[in-house]
């Protein structure tokens, strides 16, 4: 039987935890925090994230992150992104010398805007070959309850791929492989800055015109900033980008649309963090990408405006109308 250590109790993590269960594997959930942890094993339910849902007989939790790891051919990281560096450096020598890392998260590093698989091939030492990012429209409250969903399981090698989409393939999630991981993560990344985009439209009152439109032009930012940094074209198009672009900004289960409809309607940054009870990836994340695009000479005016507006205080209708007003130009740009 296959083993998978899943390290985080969030709702993604323990919602992926119960994909790989039902799709008949053996799985340990890592968390923090032992009153969690127990509700986990005794009352087969993670009470804070998603309360009410059942957990499969193959999950269980605990503490202890050398008991999690131990025997895993699949390592999941379901951190938030700007904790994996500090928490993999405590638990890399726990690890099996031949276990797959899997990357649940969707953001980019702050300071050196490196991408999460990155960061784990440096603090854990491993070769690219083994790590793998998993990716694309899911929602983790409707994976929980196991509504249809496609996702991508990317990796440098086509191999460990297809082993771990055999891991999660169950009659409710449908995994394809990648073997493109730059692009896979850098559509998951960025959608969550996009996401923030729409979500302050949506708070503005503005229509599904303007919507629509910042879709599509970031989806198109995100083509520009993966083909500078050798991705596919062909993965944006796909379940990594177009997809996850498409059911982060239209669903209210989303976080980032959620934060940025809250500063749409008037809340200040520290307000909204107050409201909010998951982390929001872009929040941080969007002054990496934008470093990312700088560093790659990439135009991203969302991204630079999403920045202005979280994180320097510009005003949503002051950079609508500077958006507005940006000079016309060919769509392909």
């Amino acid at each position: 039987m296959t083993r998978c250590a899943v390290f985080g109790t969030g709702s993604w993590g323990t919602a992926f935890a119960m994909v790989l269960a039902d799709a008949g594997c053996e799985v340990t959930l890592w968390g923090r925090r032992a009153a969690l942890v127990d509700a986990i094993n005794t009352g087969r339910t993670n009470p804070d994230y998603l309360p009410g849902v059942e957990l499969p007989d193959g999950v269980r939790a605990t503490t202890d992150p050398a008991e999690a790891a131990r025997g895993a051919d699949f390592t999941v990281l379901a951190v938030p992104s700007q904790t994996l560096r500090a928490n993999l450096a405590e638990w890399a020598p726990l690890l099996p010398s031949d276990t797959v890392l899997v990357s649940l998260m969707k953001g980019v590093e702050l300071g050196t805007a490196k991408r999460m698989s990155e960061v784990i091939e440096e603090v854990a030492k491993v070769p690219a070959e083994r790590v793998a990012v998993l990716t694309g429209p899911n929602l983790a409250k409707e994976v929980a309850a196991r509504q249809p969903a496609a996702a991508v399981v990317a990796c440098a090698d086509e191999a460990v791929a297809r082993r771990l989409q055999t891991a999660c393939h169950t009659a409710y999630f449908r995994p394809y492989t990648n073997t493109d991981v730059v692009g896979c993560e850098l559509g998951g990344a960025v959608k969550n800055v996009i996401a923030l985009a729409v979500g302050i439209a949506t708070g503005m009152g503005l229509g599904d015109n303007a919507k629509a439109s910042l879709i599509t032009r970031g989806l198109a930012e995100t083509t520009r900033l993966g083909l500078a940094m050798g991705a596919d074209a062909h993965t944006f198009a796909g379940l990594a980008g177009m997809g996850d672009l498409v059911a982060t900004c239209s669903s209210p289960l989303s976080r980032n649309n959620t934060f940025g409809t809250n500063l749409g309607r008037g809340m200040s940054l520290a307000e909204t963090i107050a409201v909010t009870k998951q982390t929001a990836e872009g929040v941080k994340s969007c002054e990496s990408v934008r470093e990312l695009a700088r560093r790659h000479g990439v135009d991203m005016p969302l991204t630079e405006t999403v920045v202005e507006i979280v994180h320097e205080g510009k005003p949503p209708l002051v950079a609508l109308k500077e958006l507005m007003s940006r000079t016309a130009k060919p769509e392909r740009h």
